[in-house]
């Protein structure tokens, strides 16, 4: 099929790309690089250079023929959306309205990379698609605002756009420097001989999902509708977290607590059953197997880094 992927040259979409160019599809990669990174850009992929809240550069982005977008550009920092949340509130909503506009005039579907965690608050249960959904922070507010408008032009244009609730994903790319999760900070930390950081008491759990997992999961979207949660059903404590990355790098931890971070929840964990009933998805990868993944990437990220540096 003839695909686009806004933040094509980021963490979660150069692997969607990959895997897309793979399979033989016709893929543009969108992107402003203001995240992503040009080194990650799949050579088989078309590229157009521009921001998601620029409706001209997205309408040149789609082309004619296109029949899916993956959009997966966004604003992902919690802490930036707390800072700045009418930044966090123009690319996360704004952006996917420019998206659903251009797919509208090409008769295109979107599938919306959103989040769960964010947007369900804190979790008692494993949260289904039909869970409260009671965001902490404008990061949260603002995906669930573009699952809205997903669904609203699915009302007014007979539309079957999908949003996907990802996890907390983490693997392969993940930059430990930049907007990372805390699997990547934490094997950037282990990687440089540095104490890792919890903020707060470490007891606050994830759903930590792999980024093959995900795109996956994405993958399996095209031609459905609605809402699904992507992630694993399991629960990961931070604490826990940590002392797993040691033991794949076989490192001795040192943990430095700190206080914890405005518009962080405590407890969050997905339930990925109606994914593994209407798209056929379950994730496939433990968390050992992962982070094995993730920290020899890592690792050698790191040791390019210093080489460089020399």
């Amino acid at each position: 099929m003839r695909a686009i992927v806004t933040g094509g040259a980021g963490f979660i979409g150069s692997h969607l790309v990959d895997a897309l160019v793979a399979r033989g599809d016709e893929v543009t990669v969108f992107d402003d690089f203001s995240t992503g990174r040009r080194e990650r850009l799949n050579e088989g992929a078309r590229l157009v250079e521009g921001d998601v809240r620029d409706a001209a550069a997205v309408k040149e982005a789609f082309g004619p023929g296109v029949e899916v977008c993956f959009h997966l550009a966004a604003q992902a920092d919690v802490r930036v959306s707390v800072e700045r949340p009418d930044f966090d509130l123009e690319v996360n909503v704004l952006g996917t309205v420019r998206v659903l506009e251009a797919a509208g005039h090409q008769g295109a579907q979107v599938v919306l990379a959103s989040t769960g965690g964010a947007i369900y608050g804190e979790c008692e249960r494993p949260a289904a698609e039909d869970a409260p959904r009671r965001p902490i922070a404008p990061y949260g507010a603002a995906k669930l605002a573009a699952e809205e408008y997903l669904a609203t032009y699915n009302r007014l244009q007979d539309g079957r756009h999908v949003s996907l609730r990802y996890g907390n994903v983490y693997g392969p790319r993940q930059d430990p420097h930049g907007e990372a999760g805390v699997v990547a900070i934490f094997f950037g930390r282990l990687a440089r001989g540095e104490q890792l950081r919890i903020f707060g008491d470490g007891h606050q759990t994830r759903d930590y999902v792999f980024v093959d997992d995900v795109v996956a999961a994405t993958l399996a979207a095209p031609g459905r509708s609605g809402v699904f949660n992507v992630g694993t059903g399991i629960e990961t404590s931070v604490r826990e977290l940590a002392e797993a990355c040691g033991r794949v790098a076989g490192v001795e931890i040192d943990l430095d607590f700190e206080p914890p971070r405005p518009g962080e929840i405590q407890r969050s964990v997905l339930d990925p059953t109606l994914a593994e009933r209407e798209l056929g998805f379950r994730a496939q990868t433990s968390l050992q197997g992962g982070l094995a993944s993730t920290w020899e990437f890592i690792r050698e990220a790191e040791g390019e880094r210093r080489d460089g540096a020399n």
